[in-house]
């Protein structure tokens, strides 16, 4: 099946794409963001640096592919399921975390807690995408 035809037979061929466009570029562009700009990001925060940057670099790394993942759900969103779903696991955890941190009041930053809030709108339409896509899937 190709994309030209898969695109009149699922959400994606509606607002889902811009969707997961948007959500492409925020993961790519914080990827890319904490993996260059990490010092005068902290700096701005106020957050000190860890005694070793490989762990933002690996987390950077992490946020930028996911956020290619996203790019391949826009580009082809049948082709690509696994994706929303691997991305419904990864922004429940990571705004899960934050609350959690938040709640024992251990949050690094209160921006990692704009970034959990983003995420759960995210998440939120991951669902809503999937489901609607397997109530087209039942219907046609």
């Amino acid at each position: 099946m190709t994309t030209a035809t898969t695109a009149n037979t699922t959400p994606a061929g509606t607002g889902w794409r811009t969707f997961f466009l948007v959500a492409a570029l925020y993961d790519i562009v914080l990827g890319v963001g904490f993996f260059f700009l990490f010092d005068p990001l902290f700096a701005a925060l106020g957050i000190a640096l860890p005694n070793n940057t490989s762990y933002i670099h690996l987390t950077a790394a992490f946020v930028f592919v996911q956020g290619l993942g996203y790019w391949l759900v826009y580009s082809d969103a049948p082709a690509n399921l696994g994706i929303v779903k691997l991305g419904i696991v990864y922004k429940t955890i990571f705004a899960g975390l934050a609350f959690f941190y938040l709640a024992i009041g251990q949050l690094l930053h209160p921006a990692f807690l704009v970034f959990a809030v983003a995420d759960l709108v995210f998440l939120a339409g991951f669902v809503m995408f999937l489901r609607e896509t397997s109530e087209q899937r039942v219907a046609g």
